[in-house]
């Protein structure tokens, strides 16, 4: 076996390892924060709730963006882990915030109100985009 092969080996190992250390913390953000949240986002999204499906997505992606910095910034897995749970506790955190100023979010959620979507799913994108950069050494 070259070199070559066998670093590439090594790499996709180590690709393997993050991801699906990643895949894993995904699936229990997933679990976390809709337990949290007063509104079922995975039935009012199969029930086609674009209010739903907004917020949500916004939470996902706002989850992703700052695991997707720590894991081109660290070199191990169990840093990557620690930080995931960091940005999973964020994304919890930018939900009870944002019910604040509008206590009735997760119920204009329920009831379909585009705009409350809109702002959840943005202000998560946003607390991600943040968490990302605070967490970048």
């Amino acid at each position: 076996m070259n070199a070559q092969f066998g670093l590439f080996l090594s790499s996709l190992s180590q690709f393997l390892l993050f991801f699906v250390a990643a895949a894993v913390l995904t699936l229990i953000f997933v679990v976390v924060y809709t337990r949290i949240t007063r509104h079922n986002e995975l039935d009012l999204i199969k029930q086609n709730s674009k209010a739903a499906a907004l917020a949500f997505s916004g939470s996902l992606v706002g989850f992703a963006l700052p695991l997707a910095s720590i894991m081109i910034h660290t070199p191990t897995v169990v840093e990557m882990v620690l930080w995931g749970v960091v940005a999973l506790i964020i994304q919890v955190l930018v939900y009870l915030v944002l019910r604040l100023p509008m206590p009735q979010l997760s119920e204009r959620i329920d009831k379909g109100e585009i705009a409350a979507g809109i702002w959840l799913g943005a202000c998560s994108i946003v607390g991600g985009i943040l968490n990302a950069a605070a967490m970048t050494p």
